[in-house]
């Protein structure tokens, strides 16, 4: 992996996608979390409050000022025309604040943790590498009811918005398939793989 190499990495809900970031970044990789960016945007007093209250009133906002995320979930599920108006707001911020962070990388490989990579063009065409994690669909379903303790068909209606497991592997370098594997197994396929990309063959 080259100085300044910048991978896309993304997986479905449950993927385990955030686990292979830190071990990335564990291995030298300079981390620009879009997720991360998109709820710090949607905080009390995130940037992109006054828009999205505009956009979607204030019945959105929460309490503490944040964007109710249950309620926008409810309202994406019921009308899809929701998430591209919601988008719209977002999608420009985060891109603007992905290449401000990553201008900070210097000459570290740059991981770019995005969950939409597979159905976003401007993303792809700005990394080097796409890097899938993925495992089957009832593994997701399991890892997410175990740690947020949603139902099983609310975990289904999420990953019904995203890009489907063929679609993620169509496009990518890489993939890890991180169903049954322990930790020390993961972390070792991320380490083989860092250092095929960090160390190409002539």
């Amino acid at each position: 992996m080259t100085a300044g190499l910048r991978i896309g990495l993304t997986g479905g809900i449950g993927s385990g996608k955030s686990t292979v970031a830190r071990l990335l970044v564990d291995c030298g990789a300079f981390l620009v979390d879009t997720d991360a960016i998109a709820r710090a945007l949607t905080l009390p007093g995130g940037a992109a409050m006054p828009a999205l209250a505009a956009e979607f009133g204030a019945g959105m906002v929460a309490p503490d000022g944040s964007l109710d995320r249950e309620r926008m979930r409810e309202r994406i599920f019921a009308d899809p025309a929701a998430k591209s108006r919601l988008e719209a707001i977002l999608h420009p911020m985060i891109a603007e604040e992905t290449q401000r962070q990553a201008a900070l990388a210097g000459t570290h490989p740059v991981v770019f943790d995005v969950p939409l990579l597979t159905e976003s063009s401007y993303w792809r065409e700005r990394v080097d590498r796409v890097l899938v994690v993925d495992c089957h669909e009832a593994t997701q379903v399991e890892r997410v009811m175990a740690r947020s303790g949603w139902t099983a068909d609310a975990v289904q209606r999420v990953m019904a918005l995203q890009a489907s497991r063929s679609a993620r592997r169509a496009i990518a370098d890489a993939v890890i398939f991180n169903d049954g594997l322990s930790a020390q197994a993961l972390g070792d396929e991320v380490r083989s793989l860092w250092g095929l990309w960090n160390n190409p063959q002539p």
